[in-house]
């Protein structure tokens, strides 16, 4: 009887082990799903707020070129619409949306600018114009390092066993803030 009983306490034992290295996991990969959330709602928030910096930059841009170019009422048309959607916008999709339109519009107001030397003279335009490139740079870092940020959860929510974790947690795939093919390339500028 007594080695029946060792026998039973050392399976019991090992059980109990067995369910608090499992238990241990659950948690450990719960909080480290988690922390790749919160990094990932992080990485939007800054590009979130550089979105904002610029869009708060566009209208002293546009009350520049407007001196100059009263005619051109479309683009300043084109250019207040998108900054409307684009602040309206909620889901990631929706933002990188309205942000590829904001791009277009933007495109073609520095189009309108080749044809006025004298505005591209303006310190108050070049001012703004470094202004918002910096903010473009900084666009263009925030949202690689979301997309990062992104991929490495997606990836991570779609691994066995994680997934298993992950799906008790509700977790679904983040989407990407991708521009558009056409944002790529430069606009053309013609100097006739």
């Amino acid at each position: 009887m007594n080695g029946k009983k060792l026998s039973a306490i050392i399976i019991i034992g090992l059980i109990v082990l067995f369910l608090i290295i499992l238990f241990s996991w659950f948690i450990g990969t719960r909080n480290k799903l988690v922390t790749m959330e919160e990094n990932i709602n992080a990485a939007w928030a800054e590009i979130d707020n550089q979105l904002q910096r610029r869009s708060d930059l566009i209208p002293n841009l546009v009350a520049t070129v407007k001196g100059y170019a009263k005619h051109e009422k479309e683009v300043f048309t084109q250019i207040a619409e998108a900054r409307a959607k684009l602040a309206g916008a909620k889901s990631v999709t929706e933002k990188a949306n309205s942000y590829n339109q904001l791009q277009s519009a933007l495109s073609r107001l520095l189009v309108i600018v080749e044809r006025y030397p004298e505005l591209k003279a303006d310190r108050n335009f070049t001012r703004l114009m470094d202004e918002l490139a910096g903010t473009e740079n900084r666009i263009a870092v925030a949202r690689k390092r979301y997309n990062d940020q992104v991929r490495e959860f997606n990836a991570k929510i779609r691994r066995f066993p994680t997934s298993i974790v992950a799906n008790m947690m509700g977790l679904t795939k983040k989407d990407y803030f991708q521009i558009e093919e056409k944002a790529r390339v430069a606009p053309k500028v013609n100097f006739e």
